[in-house]
C-alpha cells in the first residue's frame, strides 16, 4: 500500500454507485450550477456559446486537456500549484480561437454584478472565467461569422432566466453545440447526471463536435448506448443494415477530396459535483472523465482535436473519503459517456449554404422503436 489510508479502502463492488439519474438528468442537478445557451442561426451563421455559472462565491475547478490542438483561456490558472482556487463561470464556445472572445462578455457581466476574485475595496474584483473553443468555422456559410463578447453576455443572461432553472436545459442544437458535427452526423449538446448512494450529485455537460464517430460503423448503434441508464434515451434497437450501409457511404462521400477534414473537431465538457474537492482532485476527475469520452467517440484525442474537460466542485456537501472519491471518479466518466449519447440523439438535421448534416435520427430512423 502507498499510505496508511489506502489499506482502508474497501474493494470496489458493483452496486456501490446508485444507478439513478438526478431529477433533470443534467448538470442542473448539481446545486448552484446554472447553464445558459445563446445560438447564432441567422442566415450565414451556425454557431453559439454556452456558459456554466457557479454560485457567487465560485466553485473549485480543475481541467484536463487531451486534444493536440486546444483553444483555451485561463486553463493554466487551474493548475493545482497556482493561486486561485475558485472560478465563477466556464465558457464553451464555437468559433475556434475567435470564439474565445465570448468569455470577455461573461467576465464583464460578472464584474458588473460584483462577482469575482477580490482585489481590494468594494467592487474591485476580477471574475475568473476559463473557456475552451471548438471548431465550427464556416458551417453556417460565412467563415468569419463567430461568437463574440455579445454572444457570451447573452449566454450569461440566459443562465439567469426563469426557464434556465432545473428541468429546462436544452440539448442538441443549443449554444456551443449549434454548429457541432460528429463523424459526419450532426453533433450538439448533451448532459447526464447520477446520484451516488450517499446523496452526492455528479453530472456532465458535453458539446460533441468530433472527428471521430459516435456510431459503430458495422452495426449503426451508438458506442455509448451500453453505458446509458433507463430514461437516458428513447427505446432503441439496431438499425436496418441498409441504413447502416447508406450512412457509411454518405460519410465516405462527404470527406472525398476535402483536405481539411481533420481540422473540423474538438469535444468539450464540464463535469459538476456538489462534493467538496481540492483543485488537484478536480483535475483528477477531469482526467478520468476523458475515459468516458473515449468510450463514446472513436477515434479521439487527435493532434488536431482540442478535447478539454473542466470539473467544477460547488462544495455544498462534505469531502469524500477515498472510497467515495473513487465512486465519484467512476460516475464522472459514466455521466460523460451518457451525455454524449444524449447529445447525438437530441440533435436535429441542419442545412446551410455550406452543406447538410443529417441527424442520427434521420440517418438511422429504424433504430427508434415507435
Amino acid at each position: 500500500m502507498c499510505c496508511d489510508r489506502c489499506d482502508k479502502i474497501p474493494l470496489m463492488r458493483p452496486g456501490r454507485i446508485m444507478r439513478r439519474p438526478g431529477p433533470t438528468n443534467s448538470i442542473l442537478d448539481v446545486t448552484g450550477l446554472r447553464v445558459g445557451h445563446h445560438d447564432l442561426r441567422e442566415p450565414g451563421w451556425l454557431t453559439g456559446s454556452t456558459v456554466v455559472l457557479t454560485p457567487p462565491e465560485g466553485a473549485v475547478a480543475g481541467v484536463d486537456v487531451r486534444g493536440g490542438g486546444p483553444g483555451t483561456r485561463e486553463t493554466d490558472l487551474l493548475d493545482p500549484r497556482n493561486l486561485v482556487e475558485r472560478v465563477h463561470a466556464i465558457v464553451l464556445t464555437g468559433g475556434s480561437a475567435f470564439g474565445l472572445a465570448a468569455a470577455d462578455g461573461v467576465v464583464r457581466e460578472l464584474f458588473a454584478a460584483g462577482v469575482g476574485y477580490p482585489m481590494g475595496g468594494p467592487g474591485q474584483v476580477v471574475p475568473i472565467v476559463p473557456a475552451s473553443a471548438m471548431y465550427d468555422l464556416g458551417r453556417g456559410g460565412v467563415f468569419e461569422h463567430v461568437p463574440d463578447a455579445r454572444t457570451g453576455a447573452a449566454a450569461y443572461h440566459a443562465a439567469g432566466r426563469p426557464d434556465a432553472h432545473p428541468g429546462s436545459l436544452r440539448l442538441g442544437i443549443a449554444g456551443a453545440g449549434t454548429g457541432a458535427v460528429s463523424g459526419g452526423l450532426k453533433g450538439g449538446v448533451g448532459s447526464a447526471s447520477v446520484l451516488l448512494d450517499d446523496g452526492t450529485s455528479v453530472a456532465a455537460l458535453t458539446v460533441v463536435n468530433s472527428f471521430g464517430s459516435c456510431v459503430h460503423e458495422r452495426t449503426g448503434r451508438l458506442h455509448a448506448e451500453p453505458f446509458c441508464l433507463p430514461g437516458d434515451l428513447p427505446p432503441m434497437r439496431a438499425p436496418e443494415p441498409a441504413e447502416v450501409d447508406a450512412a457509411r457511404e454518405a460519410a465516405a462521400a462527404r470527406w472525398a477530396g476535402q483536405p481539411l477534414r481533420y481540422a473540423l473537431a474538438t469535444t468539450l465538457a464540464v463535469v459538476g459535483t456538489d462534493a467538496t474537492l481540492t483543485k488537484a482532485q478536480c483535475a483528477k476527475v477531469s482526467g478520468v472523465a476523458h475515459d468516458g469520452m473515449a468510450r463514446a467517440i472513436r477515434p479521439l484525442h487527435a493532434m488536431v482535436d482540442g478535447d478539454t474537460v473542466f470539473t467544477l466542485a460547488t462544495c455544498q456537501r462534505g469531502a469524500p473519503d477515498p472510497a467515495a472519491f473513487h465512486a465519484l471518479l467512476e460516475s464522472a466518466a459514466d455521466c460523460l459517456t451518457r451525455s454524449i449519447a444524449r447529445a447525438i440523439v437530441a440533435a436535429e438535421s441542419v442545412v446551410t449554404p455550406a452543406g447538410a448534416w443529417r441527424s442520427y435520427q434521420e440517418a438511422f430512423g429504424s433504430a427508434f422503436l415507435v
